[in-house]
């Protein structure tokens, strides 16, 4: 089976095992994941702040190109680039003019029909159903799952399950035999593009995000945004000097959770690019231990 990916930017760079860890996942599923042909940045932060038109037809040239491949499905994992295409596509299908004058700078032809999945709803549509019988290492670990801002926001565009406590993550880390534990900052801002501009304020938030997870004796972080990896695993020293403590718990990004939980090694996956050591004891699943069936009196008299 294939299906369409843009990696962006940052999977090409700092995020590189996110990129290796999402494709060897895939790959366990039987599924090939067919980069869009002379992709481009997707604007990011800084198109829509400084220009609606080129905001829009970074992001539009993109599903473009990929509707000219014959692409249905492209699964996006940053959470930024995601956020850009789909709002994007709501844009331009919401205002026709706006949309021909996109389709003029691009200089492609452009219908709005592919299909724009995060790294959530990727997993959901080609992997959850498949996943627990492939897992022989289960993740038995307390996991906070941090969603972030632009993975769930705007809502009444991106439609994710539930804004202020999202839930889907948390199903699948339990699928992987993971306890995804009840916290409060699943969608708190963790600072975004001021890690290098205000690193203070990077500290500050993506503190709160760290303390409050450690304090609910979480012993895993688990994202799906480069951006959030960045913040809260490479801006760990910042975060504790904030803090005034040494909290050591590693961030992972969902594909390596489930990655580890269906066998798939470190390397692999990438864990050894982290910035914060992942370091994570194998904990044996707790076995089952059934009650000694009762026996009734009548059992005690026939014997």
């Amino acid at each position: 089976m294939k299906v369409g990916f843009y990696p962006g930017c940052s999977m090409k760079g700092g995020a590189r095992e996110y990129q290796e860890s999402v494709s060897a996942l895939a790959k366990v599923f039987g599924i090939e994941l067919v980069e869009i042909p002379d992709w481009n940045c997707c604007g990011a932060t800084a198109a829509h702040n400084l220009n609606k038109e080129l905001s829009l037809s970074l992001p539009a040239r993109i599903m473009a190109l990929a509707e000219k491949e014959g692409i249905t499905d492209i699964v996006v994992p940053c959470a930024a680039c995601y956020n850009r295409l789909a709002v994007t596509q709501h844009e331009l299908a919401e205002d026709a003019p706006l949309r021909t004058k996109v389709i003029s700078i691009m200089e492609l032809k452009y219908e709005g029909t592919t299909k724009i999945l995060n790294i959530i709803q990727f997993i959901d549509k080609y992997i959850a159903d498949k996943l627990e019988e492939k897992v022989v290492k289960p993740f038995n670990y307390n996991t906070a799952c941090y969603y972030g801002c632009l993975l769930v926001r705007p809502h009444s565009i991106l439609k994710f399950d539930r804004v202020e406590d999202p839930q889907s993550m948390d199903v699948l880390v339990k699928k992987a035999g993971g306890n995804a534990i009840d916290w409060a900052f699943k969608t708190e801002c963790c600072g975004a593009g001021m890690s290098v501009s205000r690193t203070d304020t990077v500290a500050r938030l993506s503190g709160n995000i760290m303390k409050d997870a450690s304090d609910r004796k979480a012993e895993v972080m688990v994202v799906a945004c480069p951006m959030c990896h960045s913040n809260l695993d490479m801006r760990r020293p910042e975060i504790n000097k904030f803090l005034g403590e040494n909290i050591t718990m590693p961030v992972l990004y969902i594909s390596q959770v489930l990655g580890l939980a269906v066998g798939l090694d470190a390397k692999t996956l990438g864990l050894d690019r982290h910035m914060t050591q992942v370091v994570l004891h194998h904990k044996p699943v707790p076995t089952v231990v059934e009650a000694p069936k009762k026996v009734s009196n009548t059992q005690k008299t026939e014997a």
